[in-house]
């Protein structure tokens, strides 16, 4: 007899505690392999496709495109050892609901229906898993099954819900009734957690997120006043955040005012107050969630600034000279050299030079740690945000090898398929300001890293030349750097023989 596996959102790594569902890659009742990608989600570093430990055909999928899911809720249930015309018997009689419609589950949802009590079915069974599929996730073991719940499958859905049988507050799904209209326990699958009830009233919250009850316990939010925007007037966690920031809002909007206010009224208050508006306290307009790799970087943006005292200083340069070089290294028939791997192969040699500079702050011992190789990162602009993708060990890599990995590694970017590796541990950043025409910036550090070369547009300027006026290829560089790693003398030195190298690309054959 068939078993039914669950399979949850793995932990990505980095320290994800979430991902966005961005396109599942099967159908209920497909087959699938063991390892097979079954979706494609989007996490704050990159997009990851997600393959399965088990092998069979996919009973329920749980979740929709753009949903939110955090680490561990369910992904897909999987009826192991079944084909797919076996699935109306792997079916948990009592749902009146079928087909499709009770597939599809909220990323919240409980866990799939076990097919029988007893199928329990050992790990070194065929449905053992794939073994350590994703970071952190192993499959040895077997997954709790517990009864599906299955939307729309309520009281008058059923075959068993009429009067006296069905619970109306109850978790959707089409349990079995015990006597008095309560849930039958089945042996050896766990109970679904039942909402909390309102105090005196029986009325049931419509909450699943352990998260959520968090929140509004540390707040002293009250659940029982809030109305849910998620399915069936589920409570969501933006739900508690926005009645937090309209409950901070209203003493602050009444302040401005000029009044004399009193206790602000609860959320959701009845006859003695009113929920305070949003538009009341807040500039209408847009509202754009911080979520993904947008909400990843504005973190480590601000904790960049929180944490780096950086410092910032420019110098301009004739690249004159090096734009001959690269017209001289594009010769026919060879591969074609980029101006930024150039840079950055300036870069290496700089840091080199100043390798106090490849270096981060260890906080908590209070050590400046300096790092024997150069993980080189740049920025790169995607349709999803800003990403910074990482050439490993850049000190190793020819100019050649370095254009090369750079075209490849942005590609990557743009369609979406930078793996973690290819986008963490970097250990410092090249930034090209000159692709959106300005000459320069002040850039927030990409933490924890020591520092940033920017570099702006190249554009023809009167400069001095050999003692006479020319029209000449002018850059302005800017550094940026932790004034905890370094004085400025040292970044000073860094950034000149940089400016020297674009001026003049035979001082970097010295060192070469």
């Amino acid at each position: 007899m068939a078993v039914v596996r669950e399979f949850t959102l793995p932990d990505l790594g980095e320290g994800l505690t979430e991902a966005t569902i961005v396109h599942w890659m099967v159908e209920v009742g497909e087959v699938v392999a063991i390892d097979q990608p079954v979706v494609e989600v989007e996490t704050a570093k990159a997009m990851v496709e997600v393959p399965c430990p088990y092998g069979g055909v996919v009973t329920a999928r749980f979740g929709k495109e753009g949903a939110e899911v955090p680490v561990g809720a369910p992904l897909v249930t999987v009826a192991v050892g079944a084909a797919p015309e076996d699935l109306a018997d792997a079916e948990v009689d009592g749902s009146g609901g079928g087909g499709r419609a009770g597939a599809e589950a909220g990323p919240h949802a409980g866990a799939a229906a076990a097919v029988g009590a007893d199928d329990a079915g050992d790990a070194d069974g065929p449905d053992a898993g794939s073994g350590n599929v994703l970071v952190g996730y192993g499959t040895s073991a077997s997954a709790a099954r517990r009864r599906r719940i299955r939307p729309g499958s309520g009281p008058g859905h059923g075959p068993g819900s009429g009067p006296g049988k069905g619970t109306p507050n109850g978790p959707e799904g089409g349990q079995a009734n015990g006597p008095g209209g309560a849930p039958a326990t089945v042996p050896g699958v766990p109970r679904p957690p039942e909402p909390a009830e309102s105090a005196g009233t029986g009325h049931a919250v419509a909450v699943i997120s352990p998260l959520v009850r968090r929140m509004a316990r540390e707040n002293g939010l009250d659940l029982r006043e809030l109305t849910g925007s998620g399915r069936d007037g589920l409570i969501l966690r933006t739900d508690v955040e926005r009645a937090l920031r309209e409950r901070g809002a209203a003493p602050a909007a009444a302040e401005q005012a000029g009044g004399a206010v009193g206790p602000a009224p609860a959320v959701g208050a009845g006859a003695g107050g009113t929920v305070p508006s949003a538009t009341a306290a807040v500039t209408e307009g847009e509202r754009i969630p911080l979520r993904g790799m947008r909400g990843a970087a504005a973190e480590k943006f601000t904790r960049s600034r929180r944490e780096i005292p950086d410092a910032t200083c420019w110098v301009d340069a004739d690249a004159t000279e090096l734009l001959a070089a690269r017209r001289a290294m594009n010769v026919r028939g060879a591969p074609k050299v980029s101006l930024f791997a150039l840079l950055a192969r300036i870069s290496t040699a700089a840091l080199a030079r100043f390798p106090e500079l490849n270096a981060t702050v260890d906080t908590e011992s209070q050590e400046i740690v300096r790092l024997p190789a150069v993980h080189l990162g740049f920025a790169a602009q995607t349709e999803r945000g800003l990403v910074v993708p990482v050439l490993r060990d850049a000190q190793a890599l020819t100019v050649e090898q370095l254009s090369a990995e750079i075209a490849r590694l942005t590609e990557t970017a743009r369609s979406g398929g930078l793996s973690l590796a290819e986008m963490t541990h970097g250990t410092f950043t090249l930034n090209n300001y000159g692709v959106f025409g300005v000459d320069g910036s002040t850039p927030i550090l990409n933490h924890p890293e020591a520092a940033m070369l920017g570099v702006g547009r190249i554009a023809a300027k009167p400069w001095v030349h050999n003692g006479e006026l020319a029209v000449r290829q002018v850059v302005q560089l800017s550094f940026t750097f932790d004034h905890r790693v370094c004085d400025g003398g040292t970044a000073g030195g860094f950034l000149r023989y940089v400016a020297d190298c674009v001026e003049q690309p035979a001082v970097l054959l010295r060192g070469l």
